[in-house]
């Protein structure tokens, strides 16, 4: 293992963070790798879960779905979508991944630049229109 930024990311290198509606684990990012340009996490959804409705000011994503069932938003449209399927969020546009199946939702998020000005995300799902859109969830650990 190397005491640097990485050009190759194991499994037992990569950074893992836990989080209310799943873990992260951090395949790219500033300090684990010297990519400036984009991050990449896996998230491990469990079933029940989301991450609401949210927006990124400086950067774009997309999410690509590995296994499970994922109720996509994007704006105030919604997919379903499954292995195999990605949507794109433009930049400060609000958006919110569901666990809409029985199994653990699994996906890549993949977000540019990485090292973008002001916060990273702000959270919207208890504002209008979204609490109306989608309920809040609250999760008790």
């Amino acid at each position: 293992m190397s005491s640097g930024p990485l050009q190759f990311v194991t499994a037992l290198e990569m950074q893992v963070e836990p989080s209310n509606w799943g873990p992260h684990e951090w395949l790219s990012r500033p300090g684990l790798t010297e990519a400036r340009e984009l991050l990449l996490v896996r998230v491990r959804m469990p079933p029940g879960r989301a991450h609401q409705f949210h927006r990124h000011p400086a950067m774009e994503e997309i999410i690509y779905v590995l296994s499970g069932t994922a109720e996509q938003w994007v704006g105030q449209e919604c997919r379903t979508l499954g292995a195999g399927d990605t949507a794109h969020i433009p930049r400060d546009v609000v958006h919110g991944t569901y666990n809409a199946g029985a199994e653990p939702l699994v996906f890549l998020a993949i977000l540019s630049p990485a090292d973008a000005p002001g916060p990273p995300l702000v959270d919207v799902h208890r504002e209008e229109p979204w609490r109306s859109l989608k309920p809040p969830l609250v999760f008790s650990e």
